[in-house]
């Protein structure tokens, strides 16, 4: 089953794109979670509209992205996130809200497929996206990651942070792998019960 992607949905792919899913997993989770919609005629032919009036913000020229990027070495992007005590995010921030930052903060235009995350960013702290403007022309863009209500701490305890997370996650794989090799137990197989000896017969009297 063919659907648009209303959200980034991570090993599926970024909001906007049309990709093919199982129906099943499209109607059980994508479909309710308005995380995805039917793939239409119409709503593709409107997807290819939008993404043809998107193109025309973009760099056409050398010179055009050089500009582009020289105004964005000067943005720094903030995000201000749900995360644990750890430092995880309860999410992530994906190329999709690097590039409506952008956006909503420089009015500058920029393709998500161009920005080069490999992952999403699941973690408070500093960062520097690499964004492809055009070819041989790339910028790396500053971007911090902050706890929802609290400032950035500093790196050193940010690497803290990561290392006792770290140190959690190698405890629990390897308490879960001690589990796995851990034989089970051998039931007792029971002995089956003597049978009574025959009581001796009467004899007849005489």
């Amino acid at each position: 089953m063919e659907v648009i992607l209303l959200s980034d949905v991570e090993k599926v792919g970024l909001r906007g794109d049309v990709v093919s899913v199982a129906r099943g997993y499209a109607r059980n989770y994508l479909l309710p979670r308005r995380l995805a919609e039917p793939a239409t005629p119409a709503k593709v032919a409107e997807l290819q509209r939008r993404s043809e009036l998107r193109a025309r913000h973009e760099a056409k020229s050398v010179d055009e992205a050089r500009e582009i990027a020289a105004a964005l070495e000067k943005v720094e992007l903030r995000f201000e996130v749900k995360a644990g005590p750890t430092g995880s995010l309860f999410g992530s921030v994906t190329a999709t809200n690097v590039a409506d930052e952008i956006w909503r903060t420089g009015k500058i235009r920029v393709d998500r497929r161009k920005i080069d995350l490999h992952d999403p960013i699941k973690r408070i702290g500093r960062y520097q996206v690499p964004i492809e403007v055009f070819q041989d022309v790339s910028v790396e863009v500053r971007t911090i990651v902050k706890p929802e209500g609290a400032e950035l701490p500093p790196e050193e305890e940010l690497e803290a942070m990561a290392a006792e997370e770290a140190a959690a996650q190698a405890a629990e794989a390897e308490e879960e792998a001690e589990l796995e090799l851990e034989p089970e137990p051998v039931a007792e197989r029971e002995e089956p019960a003597a049978e009574p000896a025959p009581e001796p017969e009467a004899e007849p009297a005489q």
